[in-house]
């Protein structure tokens, strides 16, 4: 046995003995989401690492070339993050190698959002145009979205997320986007896995993304991918990606470079207004970019998580029904969440939002679970625009709580409980338990 092989032995030891520990019901806590790694995963970390090569290689070329297909789509780019995936997106909309939008451009996506949507947004010059969301989905309401189509001409897109898995109608989305010749990014961190009419969440828009943040479908510890079936587009978020440069041979053969590269066309007259010089294409930028690449540890991981990704996805749709037997008897102080016609969500959490006539307050029911050890959330930023950092945006809204009442509504009454595989059926019933003793104490 090698010495590697003695490392990796004794990881899977160490994994499995602490992976063999027992959760105590009141003590321990139910948290929403989190990784989900045995042996496979950790191994394959270190097996990377012991590799010597750090940084993106070919660990994360093969998930960047497999996981496309996730999304319904053709080509995409690993990215350390879920929000770097956006702010690709965002920054391709921009790019003269690109959609080419000029800064000022004007794009729709919902006032309740987690601020990585609306970020990138911002961040590359854009006017973000808000519309409400409806109950009891929380996605954006078309009808805004209808009637602010028809009112300004100059919009050029809409941004949005589907709503932890449960995507609004996407077939009038779609005639919307197609009518008025709109750029769609679809951001699916909390989708993936769902579909729409037999039709994948992530393949619908021109770009779509999606995150590997820990509380995501799976994970490689930090991640985003962002994906197209544009093969231009696809380079250019490339580039993006990696400080701008032209070469995409760091991408299409990862590594050192010493044994030759894909296009065998390293040292050339690259640079156009300098063409008596010979330069090294791979620092010839194209691109104002970031350098958003991942780990080669984190492809690494991603490939273990992608062969259990059918497991996770079943474990949150059980999960899902399982919550919704429990909170029924209920329904009359919520608004349960419920499939969008035509979709089958791989739900992300179970959402709650609190009736404005129940007897009792989001933060009564919060308390409760919270004090129980069951782990909540609130739906992310609620109306974006009542937090501090986005004042400057509030211009001639007016009052935010009569312009966009249902926004304010989630703000106050709206929070998640979990669905990931890591709620046992144990681990279920004590949420049942703790539901069932708080309405007890109310009746």
């Amino acid at each position: 046995m090698t010495k590697v092989e003695q490392i990796l032995e004794l990881v899977r030891e160490h994994v499995q003995e602490r992976n063999n520990t027992e959760w105590v019901p009141g003590q321990d806590w139910v948290s929403y989401s989190g990784h989900v790694f045995d042996e496979d995963e950790y191994c394959a970390a270190v097996e990377a690492v012991l590799t010597g090569w750090l940084v993106f290689g070919k660990k994360a070329r093969e998930f960047e070339t497999t996981f496309p297909a996730c999304l319904g789509k053709k080509h995409g780019s690993l990215t350390n993050s879920g929000s770097s995936a956006n702010l690709l997106a965002a920054a391709a909309l921009r790019s003269k190698n690109g959609f080419n939008l000029p800064e000022g451009a004007k794009i729709i996506t919902p006032i309740v959002c987690f601020p990585t949507t609306l970020n990138p947004l911002i961040q590359n010059g854009f006017i973000p145009v808000f519309v409400d969301v409806t109950l009891p989905d929380l996605n954006l309401n078309l009808d805004q979205v209808e009637e602010a189509l028809n009112n300004d001409p100059d919009i050029a897109g809409i941004m949005f997320a589907h709503v932890l898995g449960n995507p609004p109608d996407m077939d009038r989305l779609m005639r919307l986007v197609d009518k008025h010749s709109l750029i769609f990014i679809e951001d699916s961190c909390d989708a993936l896995g769902s579909y729409y009419d037999g039709k994948k969440l992530g393949s619908f828009g021109h770009i779509s993304t999606c995150s590997f943040f820990p509380a995501h479908h799976m994970t490689m510890g930090e991640g985003g991918f962002v994906a197209t079936d544009n093969g231009n587009i696809r380079k250019v978020m490339a580039s993006l990606r990696d400080w701008g440069r032209a070469c995409y041979c760091n991408t299409a053969k990862p590594g050192c470079v010493v044994n030759g590269t894909a296009c065998g066309n390293r040292f050339r007259n690259w640079l156009p207004d300098a063409d008596d010089i010979v330069y090294d294409h791979r620092y010839v930028f194209d691109e104002i970019g970031y350098n958003l690449k991942p780990l080669e540890i984190q492809g690494a991981i991603g490939l273990q998580q992608l062969r259990k990704l059918p497991d996770f996805e079943s474990a949150r749709r059980k999960n899902f029904n399982l919550l919704s037997e429990i909170f029924a008897p209920y329904e009359q102080y919520f608004h349960l969440p419920v499939p969008t016609p035509k979709a089958d969500p791989c739900w992300f959490s179970y959402l709650l939002t609190v009736r404005e006539d129940s007897p009792f307050t989001k933060q009564d029911i919060v308390n409760h679970l919270e004090n129980n050890r069951i782990q909540t959330r609130s739906y992310f930023g609620g109306n974006i625009l009542y937090h501090p950092g986005y004042e400057h945006l509030r211009g001639d809204y007016g009052n935010l709580r009569e312009q966009f009442p249902v926004a304010h509504m989630v703000t106050a009454n709206s929070f998640f409980v979990g669905t990931f595989i890591g709620i046992t059926e144990e681990k279920m019933a004590y949420i049942k338990g703790v539901v069932d003793k708080f309405f007890e104490e109310r009746t």
